[in-house]
């Protein structure tokens, strides 16, 4: 496949994808059900962090999380006591566990405490010319675990650049919270980081594909190979390369027709 077979493959499921249909059966429908900032930006973050094995699976426990904390995620990290904490003692996805399921609640708690947003836990370790969010993801892991009392064990659920992590679920939390276009899906509603900066989420179906349209070379999933796919697909847009996700992973989870 030449390079602009591959452009037009990417513009074609990215547009295809990259509408309101594509939302029920996304975690980013969890915090979809909100239209506070907070409340999409907590719901927003654990349907993240929590988003590693089946969708079907990743939405339950989403919105699990969601209800423990009342459907009201700004108003309950803000004043929940400790009787209010007690069903996260029975909170449980894959390897998340109610010890990081409280110690998740304590730093959203404390956040808020102090900012109105959670943009600013990333912002604030990046400059406008940064050619990418790596500083802001290791600001904001240094940050998260700077609580006195975080556990070791939880260090695992928020990835960091300095481990040589791909870190793909924060990137997907800052591609909802970051990219703008009117097609509803993403929020678009951060705005002291560019789109430019965005990196690509790389999971197992975006490598996949991104390797079949030669977009990605590198051995290793790793950190270098999520700066290697983005700046590849900055080749096709400069100012928007991770619309590019949506055909990625469409085609890597979605498309059950074999195309090549």
């Amino acid at each position: 496949m030449t390079r602009q077979q591959a452009f037009e493959l990417l513009e074609y499921y990215a547009d295809l994808y990259n509408q309101s249909s594509f939302i029920e059966n996304d975690p980013i429908s969890v915090p979809h059900r909100f239209t506070h900032l907070p409340d999409i930006e907590i719901a927003a973050f654990i349907a993240a962090i929590l988003s590693w094995g089946n969708r079907k699976a990743i939405i339950k426990s989403a919105n699990r999380f969601v209800q423990y904390m009342d459907n009201d995620p700004y108003n309950f990290v803000r004043h929940c006591s400790d009787a209010d904490l007690k069903p996260f003692l029975q909170f449980k996805h894959r390897t998340f566990t109610p010890t990081d399921a409280l110690y998740f609640l304590s730093f959203l708690k404390h956040h808020y405490t102090q900012h109105t947003s959670l943009q600013t836990a990333f912002s604030q370790h990046l400059n406008p010319a940064d050619e990418h969010v790596g500083n802001a993801l290791i600001g904001f892991h240094q940050l998260f675990f700077s609580l006195p009392h975080a556990p070791q064990r939880t260090k695992k659920h928020i990835a960091t650049p300095l481990r040589n992590a791909a870190c793909k679920r924060l990137n997907m939390f800052l591609r909802w919270m970051v990219r703008q276009d009117n097609k509803g899906v993403d929020f678009g509603l951060w705005h002291d980081i560019s789109p430019m900066q965005l990196l690509c989420p790389l999971d197992v179906h975006v490598e996949r594909i991104a390797r079949k349209l030669n977009l990605l070379h590198r051995k290793q999933p790793d950190w270098k190979a999520t700066l290697e796919l983005t700046q590849n697909l900055k080749q096709f847009d400069s100012i928007d390369p991770v619309k590019y996700d949506f055909a990625l992973f469409g085609l890597g989870v979605l498309q059950k027709n074999e195309i090549w």
